[in-house]
């Protein structure tokens, strides 16, 4: 029962013994007994004033009791969010003790899993933010270039790209720098040089990835093979007093090192595979772009040849 509902039975529960007391008195008061002294008539409200006085009374209990109800939320709140910070803390400072238990039960392999882990976050990071810098997901400007050089309007396909840092955007006004000052034999080499040249370099990381992707699950295994010997070897020395028990715990310990160094390939493999398609979307586009560039003969140069005929007459 709440505060505000036994203050209201109270007051009811004392309403209702004045109204009882005063009936009673009342008809004490009128019932006929001998003759005596007239006694002075006794002062007791009618049970219709007791009763109209009664909400009054009750209004006076609860108006403090709804201000303690209504500071109430803000004492809950606070309760609330004390629990929310411990409980907080305690999984924070479980999650470090277990943590700091499978480094401890994975022994040596377990940490050089441990930083390949971190090194492999830290690559795949770094690798996206290079393509992202490398234009490796935004293709527009290279494609207007190379229809502005289809068009005839090789000053503007150049500006269009003069001043890009996209991969296909350095190649592209490479190529139409080279078509431009070069004979179209040395140009296409020169055009080759400069896309190998980007292409290397937005392969770079790639072969780091591969090798954690390789040697996590090898150390791994290492680790459980080593663990296995481990708890062999305790067996072996507990002699007839074998516990089954302490060879099943160390072979569940033994193979922590597996799972680690799976946990760390299988990222490791997708991030490889991803990042290869994004370096083959960008060879072919690269390739492509040099191709319509040098099947498409300058404007000036077409004017050129039409020139030196008429020259010669």
């Amino acid at each position: 029962m709440s505060a505000k509902n036994f203050g209201a039975t109270s007051v009811g529960l004392v309403v209702g013994f004045l109204a009882f007391c005063g009936a009673a008195l009342a008809q004490e008061s009128t019932t006929p007994t001998a003759p005596a002294m007239p006694a002075a008539p006794a002062i007791t409200p009618p049970a219709a004033d007791l009763i109209t006085i009664a909400p009054q009374v009750q209004a006076t209990f609860e108006a403090p009791l709804e201000g303690s109800t209504a500071a109430a939320p803000q004492g809950a709140a606070d309760e609330s969010v004390q629990k929310t910070l411990q409980n907080s803390g305690s999984q924070i400072r479980h999650a470090t003790e277990a943590a700091s238990k499978f480094l401890r039960d994975g022994g040596p392999s377990i940490w050089a899993i441990a930083a390949l882990s971190v090194i492999t976050l830290a690559l795949i990071l770094w690798k996206t933010w290079r393509l992202l810098l490398l234009g490796a997901w935004s293709r527009g400007s290279a494609h207007k270039a190379v229809a502005a050089w289809e068009a005839g309007d090789a000053q503007r396909a150049l500006s269009i790209v003069a001043k890009r840092r996209g991969l296909r955007s350095r190649v592209v006004a490479a190529a139409i720098r080279a078509r431009m000052d070069l004979p179209e034999a040395a140009a296409r080499e020169e055009t080759t040089r400069v896309a190998k040249l980007q292409l290397a370099g937005a392969g770079t990381g790639l072969r780091a990835l591969e090798l954690i992707a390789s040697i996590a699950p090898l150390l791994g295994l290492l680790g459980t093979v080593l663990g296995m010997i481990a708890a062999f070897q305790a067996l072996q020395e507990s002699g007839s007093r074998a516990d089954p028990s302490l060879l099943a715990g160390g072979i569940w310990e033994a193979l922590l090192t597996t799972a680690a160094g799976m946990a760390v390939a299988i990222p490791a493999s997708v991030a490889l595979t991803w990042f290869e398609a994004v370096v083959d979307g960008l060879r072919r586009d690269v390739e492509d772009a040099a191709s319509r560039i040098f099947l498409v003969q300058p404007r000036y140069e077409a004017d050129e040849e039409v020139v030196q005929p008429l020259a010669a007459e």
